[in-house]
């Protein structure tokens, strides 16, 4: 608004006023709402909550004119009495918030000048209320994303004044009359997407001359598009995307509109593009995928010279040179999509298909193309993703592969591609730095990319930095620079005649999420140094001819043993086949007592110089802890007695000191040394590793006559490294809950940094859930319910209770960790941030973990209480259907999206885990889905706080005892 926060009348009374985006806590006062002096009030974008109390019996004929209560925490039943004694009420905005009831019918009774009515983003229910229809002044009307029903009252259309009507994502039935929406001949906004709503579009919708943006998208509507459709001049914005219509599209006359976005994919059309619709010259994007139009293109699509983001995947085009020779003239295209199309041709070769100056993404799977990959490729400055999978492509993969500086994801799986792995491939620049990379331009993503049918990526961090070559006839050996390619998050040279070993390298690829190897010919051992790639969630080497011990530690410890399988030569614990000890060339009869006795002292000896440099080490931190202890502790053990801020000691730390601390008060020995830690640890053997976190691995570690404890190592660079640390510890510090993991201390010098925390018996619950083998190992309801509780209560805890809060940013289920008795663990705080009052959490990186982060970081660096809500609300879906989050390599939905779907078709109990069917939990089961459902709301404001998560999952355990 363009008023100032304070405005006063001369004699001093007060008119407007906005206190939006001032973080305001609490309920919203009566004194405001009800003042009779204000007529603009703007409490919008603050943390108010509460109920909004109704009108009271003497508060009549108030001045307010707007309301704008939007984007705040309010709850309860939305007010309908109220707005009766606003006589003046001209606007009024309670979007983002959790209002529940209906919509009052009287709200615009006594208010001949009410205007405009958001409501959307609330879980308000029922009907829409017919008196909206009496409404004479009002223009906008918005009350999508709730969980309204029924058919669109006849009384409506009597608000003729409408210019917006906006409904989507609402549960209507009925259809659009054509009668009806004929009255509102001031529209220019209509939105019924997701609402249910099923029939054709009335030929009466070229009547709207005003309409400038009609949303109809997934639906159940069919039919053909009504030829009057033309006669809305001024429509810029028309999606019908998943619906069932039919018929051609040159029906309809394009001439006259003016349309920048055009969505007509996942229908039933049939024909070719109509020529009408290249008179569209500020067309910036057209999408036509998953229909049955045929036939070739046009000369004429030259035209749009405005067009930016162009998809035909999934149709019967056909005459690929042409269509390309064509395109070449929209001089402004960012991303052409035209996979599975062109059956059987040939992918042209021309050079003189050019002039894609601007080309960011190109798509050309599934068709299946015969040929070679063309020169004309490499003319594409400034590509970034490629895509020719599932052709029939033959040849090598060329060597100007590595001029295509802008390239980061490559997919050219299931061809018949032959040759060796290329230098130039491991020469990518996108993929050698992370200062190349910072070097994209996400603009052509602010157009959504339909990938795949039903899923969709708006942001450059969407997509994995990816390398695909599996399934062609690739042969020779992996390439040892392959390592090089330090930004990569998916290699698969799966399925090729691959030789030789496996190149240590491959180490050097720390942001792997994906390895697959398998049906190759490859040899010898899996390096043992790939336990150190922490972030690797799928691994596969089975049907190869390696052999030797499969590592464990770090992320090997969670792989399952058909990732090894094929590879009889293969042993170790991780795949229950024991390394039979081979025996030597000499004979065992020659070991006499000669040798035993030489390798007896050798022991001896070696053992005596082990305990000498023990001793050296002892000495070195008994000198140093003597320089920073002036209160003088006698021996060599560093003991404070409480914690402080790690961001507070790390001056003196960067200075070279050593320091140890163990907070006090938990029962044990409040003295701990670097040797006492060394010792426990084997001097951090390898087989003591037990998991992976953030950056760095985790030990176990047995204290003699102690307990047993947790020793996180950071690793990784420096700075990164500092941060996690400083974050973890200012976190613990000021947490302490029986659901939190326990700090016990951290150890800090130079650049090395230790974390200490009680040892878990049972792992991660991503353990239990995802990487059980064994069927007797299986998580019962009961057991996942008390995780679900437990969990749910360390995070309110954070989140409510410690001062200052704390927002977590990476809750998931590798971070909920289980003692012996399952006992659930909040860990993992190494991108946790401290909610300070005045704090606006600002991030400059979008954190997290791929499948839990929440959808609105991308989009806004905030990291925020709702967002960890979101992210507990995967992990319960995790323990309600035993499924991961994202399957990286699968074609399958994410789980979130799959969920939704599933219920939203009334197949909850399909959802849940086949496991645990049938075992007499299914109710309850259902009622923590309805939890989940909330926690993965795409609306962060109608997310449940943590407190009331921790109440539904309460009750749930409540209701079952009872009925048992």
């Amino acid at each position: 608004m363009g008023w100032r926060p304070l405005q006063r009348r001369r004699h001093g009374r007060l008119l407007r006023l906005n206190l939006s985006h001032n973080s305001l806590e609490g309920g919203l006062s009566t004194e405001l709402v009800f003042s009779r002096s204000i007529i603009v009030l703007d409490v919008s974008f603050n943390r108010l909550d509460g109920r909004l109390q109704e009108l009271r019996s003497s508060d009549t004929g108030l001045p307010l004119q707007v309301l704008n209560i939007s984007s705040n925490l309010f709850t309860g039943q939305f007010p309908s009495v109220t707005w009766e004694a606003m006589k003046n009420l001209v606007a009024l905005n309670a979007s983002n918030n959790t209002f529940t009831g209906q919509i009052p019918s009287s709200i615009c009774t006594n208010a001949p000048l009410f205007d405009m009515l958001d409501l959307c983003f609330n879980q308000l229910s029922g009907n829409i209320p017919p008196g909206l229809g009496s409404c004479s002044m009002l223009k906008v009307l918005k009350v999508g994303h709730n969980s309204l029903s029924g058919a669109l009252p006849p009384e409506l259309f009597n608000a003729t004044s409408l210019e917006q009507l906006s409904l989507p994502n609402n549960f209507l039935q009925g259809v659009i009359d054509g009668s009806h929406i004929a009255k509102l001949s001031n529209l220019s906004v209509l939105n019924l997407g997701s609402t249910g709503i099923s029939g054709k579009i009335p030929d009466s919708v070229g009547q709207l001359t005003r309409l400038e943006q009609l949303y109809l998208d997934n639906n159940k509507m069919s039919g053909e598009l009504p030829p009057a459709l033309g006669n809305c001049s001024n429509l810029r914005y028309i999606t019908v995307r998943n619906n069932s219509f039919t018929g051609e599209l040159s029906k309809v006359n394009f001439t006259m509109l003016d349309l920048r976005t055009a969505d007509f994919s996942l229908n039933n059309f049939t024909g070719t593009i109509p020529e009408s619709i290249y008179s569209c010259t500020n067309l910036v994007a057209l999408r036509l995928a998953f229909n049955q139009f045929q036939g070739q293109f046009s000369p004429s699509i030259g035209n749009l010279r405005s067009l930016s983001f162009f998809s035909i995947t999934g149709n019967s085009f056909t005459n690929i040179t042409s269509a390309l020779q064509m395109l070449k003239r929209c001089k402004n295209l960012t991303s052409l999509l035209i996979g599975t199309n062109f059956k059987g041709e040939t992918i042209p070769q021309d050079e003189r298909i050019d002039g894609f100056e601007k080309l960011q993404v190109l798509t050309i799977d599934d068709c299946p193309l015969v040929g070679q990959i063309p020169l004309w490729i490499s003319k594409l400055e400034k590509l970034e993703m490629l895509d020719l999978s599932l052709n029939q492509l033959t040849g090598p993969i060329p060597s100007w592969i590595d001029g295509l500086g802008f390239l980061f994801f490559l997919d050219i799986s299931s061809n018949k591609l032959t040759g060796n792995i290329p230098a130039a491939l491991t020469k990518m620049p996108m993929l050698l730095s992370a200062k190349n990379a910072a070097k994209l331009d996400p603009k052509f993503l602010e157009l959504p990319v339909f990938w795949t049918p039903l899923r969709q990526y708006r942001m450059v961090s969407a997509f994995p930095n990816k390398l695909c070559l599996d399934n062609n006839n690739f042969t020779g050996v992996i390439p040892p620079e392959i390592g090089q390619l330090k930004m990569l998050d998916i290699l698969n040279l799966s399925s090729n005649s691959l030789t030789g070993e496996i190149p240590q390298e491959i180490c050097n690829l720390t942001n792997l999420q994906t390895l697959d190897l398998s049906n190759n010919q490859l040899t010898g051992a899996i390096p043992s140094a790939l336990n150190g790639l922490h972030f690797l969630s799928k691994f596969d080497v089975s049907n190869n001819k390696l052999e030797g011990e499969v590592p464990s530690g770090g992320q090997f410890d969670s792989f399952s043993n058909s990732s090894y399988s094929g590879n009889p030569k293969l042993c170790g614990p991780m795949i229950n086949n024991g390394c039979n000890s081979r025996p030597s060339s000499a004979s065992p009869r020659r070991w006499n007592k000669k040798n035993i006795t030489a390798v007896g002292l050798g022991v001896f000896f070696g053992g005596l110089a082990i305990l000498f440099l023990l001793g050296r080490l002892l000495m070195a931190l008994r000198r140093t802890n003597s320089v920073h202890q002036n209160k003088g502790s006698s021996n060599g053990d560093i003991e404070v007695s409480s914690f402080t801020s790690a961001s507070d000691n790390l001056c003196n730390v960067m200075k070279g000191s050593i320091l140890v601390m163990v907070p006090q008060g938990k029962g044990e020995s409040g003295k701990i040394t670097f040797h006492d830690i060394l010792k426990a640890t084997n001097n951090f053997d390898q087989q003591n590793i037990i998991g992976c976190g953030g950056n760095g691995l985790v030990y176990k570690a047995e204290l003699p006559n102690g307990p047993k404890l947790a020793i996180k190592k950071l690793n990784g660079e420096m700075c990164l490294m500092e941060r996690e640390f400083t974050a973890e510890v200012d976190a613990l510090t000021v947490a302490k809950h029986d659901n939190l993991v326990p700090l016990w201390g951290y150890y800090i010098q130079g650049n090395s940094r230790l974390l200490i925390y009680s040892y878990m018996e049972n792992g991660s619950l991503d353990d239990w859930l995802h990487n059980r083998d064994n069927g007797n190992t299986l998580l019962d309801w009961p057991t996942r319910l008390e995780i679900a509780q437990g969990a749910s209560r360390g995070l309110s805890y954070i989140h409510n209770i410690c001062k200052p809060h704390i927002v977590h940013r990476d809750i998931k289920s590798s971070n909920i960790l289980l003692d012996r008795d399952f006992k659930a663990y909040v860990a993992d705080f190494g991108l946790a941030r401290l909610i300070r009052p005045y704090d606006t959490h600002v991030t400059t990186e979008l954190v997290g973990t791929l499948g839990y982060i929440p959808p609105e970081y991308g989009h806004a660096w905030v990291a925020t209480l709702r967002g960890d809500i979101y992210s507990f609300g995967v992990v319960l879906l995790e323990l309600l259907t035993g499924k991961r989050p994202v399957e990286v390599l699968s074609k399958s939905k994410e789980l979130v999206q799959w969920v939704r779907e599933m219920t939203s078709q009334g197949k909850h109990t399909e959802v849940l885990d086949p496991a645990l069917r049938e075992q007499g939990h299914e109710e309850q089961m259902l009622k923590v889905l309805e939890i989940a459902c909330k926690c993965i709301n795409h609306n962060p404001c109608q997310r449940p706080s943590i407190q009331e998560v921790v109440s539904c999952l309460e009750n749930a355990d409540v209701n079952l005892q009872v009925e048992m």
